[in-house]
């Protein structure tokens, strides 16, 4: 079983390494066989809240901001860490439901913080991320820096390759389970196509929807780990406990 940021490494080893796994969950960011990339994603975005004019590539513009200016995104990141921790981790909004993303402000805005050359000093969400959570995150990245979080988003043509080399064509026949954000606006599956291409590749699939932003584990954890145990018991039950 695997699940992590971004749901990378569990679903990768459950496409390319199924007999080592017996399920996978994903929150949030859905599984895509050829590739979580911004050229696999563009035909996914709901035009009716991103126009091509203003939004090229949807709430995915600050995926392209990365590989165009990818020395000013980690700057600003780094130029006032905890200020940065305490502005990402927030909570889902429900009234922000049908608006942009402000992730598809960032290109338009050259750079994120509406552009500024670091983040605002605004309170930390306390349904988010605890005082201890916020220190421990502060002083990893004040000692490792961005560069290695933020390469991500520069490895899309290899993310891409390594799809192409899947078992079954990147379809799973495990079981699957894919836990909706309700507010998650930039990974939004609930009135876009993004997460058709999953039902798709995934036979066995179980969809629950948690009423909550991107950080899902942290702002809502009894029904995360209540939909987990509930599929795991029911769809793995020989592995789960034991």
């Amino acid at each position: 079983m695997g699940r992590s940021r971004l749901g990378q490494p569990g679903r990768l080893v459950a496409s390319h390494h199924p007999e080592h796994c017996s399920a996978v969950a994903n929150l949030c960011v859905p599984y895509i066989a050829n590739g979580f990339a911004v050229a696999n994603l563009i035909a996914l975005v709901n035009r009716e809240v991103y126009p091509q004019s203003a939004y090229p590539a949807g709430q995915w513009e600050y995926q392209l901001f990365y590989e165009e200016n990818f020395e000013r995104a980690r700057s600003a990141f780094e130029a006032d860490i905890e200020s940065t921790v305490r502005a990402l981790f927030r909570k889902g909004n429900p009234a922000a439901r049908g608006k942009p993303s402000r992730t598809a402000e960032v290109r338009r805005d050259n750079g994120w913080f509406g552009g500024a050359e670091k983040a605002p000093s605004i309170p930390r969400d306390p349904e988010v991320i605890s005082e201890e959570d916020l220190s421990i995150y502060t002083a990893a990245l004040a000692r490792n820096g961005f560069y290695g979080p933020d390469s991500w988003y520069m490895n899309a043509a290899a993310n891409i390759a390594y799809a192409g080399q899947t078992k079954n064509g990147g379809k799973l026949t495990l079981p699957v389970l894919f836990l909706h954000g309700a507010c998650d606006y930039t990974c939004e599956t609930i009135d876009s196509r993004l997460a058709e291409p999953m039902r798709r590749d995934c036979a066995d699939l179980t969809e629950v929807v948690v009423p909550s932003g991107h950080w899902m584990a942290q702002e809502r954890p009894a029904e995360v780990n209540a939909a987990l145990a509930k599929w795991l018991a029911t769809k793995v039950p020989d592995a789960w406990p034991a």
